[in-house]
């Protein structure tokens, strides 16, 4: 006779086929993909629409480098910015050290110059040099297209998708790259269309996204977190107290000083936040034999990294309302630990649900770190701009106004179209 079969579903293959895409989904404009083939090969894929096509397919090609050589030029990148830019000390003077100042349009145009240009060539030796330094006909090809992708027009959304780590924002392209035909001035202008970071919306997402269930309701008030230390700034030398107000203003805003505090909001299944804002530290801490893992530390000096994150949401499914956009304002809070794996403290936050991250890729002087976060926060919180595009906009700000190109030093994991989602009265009042 007929035996009932009893089934129990762990997985739906369909969905993927059944749901319709939530409002973020949209493909980018061009699509890097570097990939570690064992411990001597990479990878390297190019596609998108706006990458000119060869027989209809992707541009691939394998190149003669070990990954371990990636991760350190990548290293060496953000060590250059460090020391040539962000320590650097001119003559007239301790109160003028970079560090200290946002505003260098005061510093003679030849000191910055040479700084930036020095930055400029460790940057584009990076992709030139290390990553497509070959001589072989089929790397060269590839070069040229990626060159022409990139350099023919501003304002594409690029997306690299690799296990590799690298600064993205912060590689150059080679001066003869620039077309002619773009509008510059005398000066530092020409310099800065070199960086990706200027000229494109960038995200790196090291992986395919995790699956989304779509965006859950906007509410009529966004829900935003500070996340900080207060013995950061104590004496108020910096614009936090402005990043805090506008982060207060029109919202539900919440307020948390410890790891007690955090942990436990982590923990709650129906933590729902539009925005998570981290003003700490961030330290590399030894795991033995192990890479360094990146932990953040906020006033009571207890340790937060990834598996924090992991501990306090692996139990809660795709259905939890956690969401937010997070922006990691402590050092180094864009570099995966070890300088190449890509399961770090964003990876940790965005497979816990988080539509994207943005942080630092090098130790950030506390100065230039709050004016960042006041710009970026005020754009972000309007409503109506994507966190790919207002990150593009306030690096040029900085580079364009202020001659400081430390924009270029975030990254932005994921989220290159997340925006504050509000609701519909609340959007019409924005």
């Amino acid at each position: 006779m007929p035996t009932e079969l009893h089934v129990h579903v762990v997985q739906d293959p369909s969905r993927g086929f059944t749901a319709l895409p939530d409002r973020l989904t949209r493909g980018p404009d061009v699509t890097v993909c570097l990939d570690s083939l064992g411990e001597d090969k990479v990878r390297a894929r190019l596609y998108g629409p706006a990458v000119p096509s060869i027989y209809g397919t992707e541009h691939r090609v394998d190149l003669a480098v070990r990954p371990a050589d990636v991760r350190a030029a990548a290293a060496r990148l953000c060590r250059q910015w460090k020391e040539h830019f962000v320590d650097h000390q001119p003559d007239d003077g301790p109160e003028n050290a970079y560090a200290t100042l946002v505003d260098l349009r005061e510093r003679p145009t030849a000191e910055v110059y040479d700084i930036v240009n020095e930055l400029a060539l460790v940057g584009s030796e990076l992709l030139y040099g290390t990553l497509l330094g070959s001589a072989d006909d089929r790397v060269i090809r590839f070069r040229d297209y990626l060159t022409e992708t990139l350099g023919l027009r501003d304002g594409l959304r690029v997306r690299f998708d690799s296990d590799l780590y690298v600064p993205w924002p912060m590689v150059c392209l080679e001066q003869k790259s620039v077309p002619a035909f773009l509008p510059r001035s005398e000066g530092l202008d020409p310099l800065f269309q070199r960086f990706l970071g200027y000229r494109h919306q960038i995200e790196q997402t090291g992986g395919a996204y995790p699956w989304l269930g779509g965006l859950h309701e906007a509410p009529d008030i966004p829900a935003v977190s500070l996340n900080h230390d207060t013995r950061v700034d104590r004496r108020g030398r910096t614009r936090a107290a402005d990043v805090a107000a506008v982060l207060a203003k029109g919202t539900r805003f919440v307020e948390r000083t410890t790891h007690g505090e955090l942990v436990r909001a982590l923990g709650e299944a129906e933590l729902c936040e539009q925005l998570m804002y981290f003003w700490c530290h961030g330290h590399f801490i030894p795991n033995g034999s192990q890479p360094a893992s990146l932990a953040l530390k906020l006033t009571d000096n207890k340790t937060i990294d990834a598996q924090t994150v992991k501990d306090r949401r692996r139990r809660f499914g795709s259905e939890s309302p956690f969401q937010p956009f997070v922006v990691l304002n402590a050092c180094h809070a864009g570099v995966p630990e070890g300088g190449g794996d890509h399961k770090f403290l964003s990876g940790a936050l965005i497979d816990a649900g988080a539509r994207g991250v943005l942080g630092p890729q090098i130790e950030m002087p506390q100065v230039f770190a709050a004016e960042y976060a006041l710009e970026f926060l005020t754009r972000y919180l309007h409503g109506t701009g994507t966190a790919g595009d207002i990150a593009h906009a306030v690096a040029r700000h900085f580079a364009d106004v202020l001659h400081n190109p430390l924009g270029f030093a975030y990254a932005l994991h994921h989220g290159m179209d997340t925006r504050l989602e509000r609701a519909p009265d609340q959007e019409a009042a924005v």
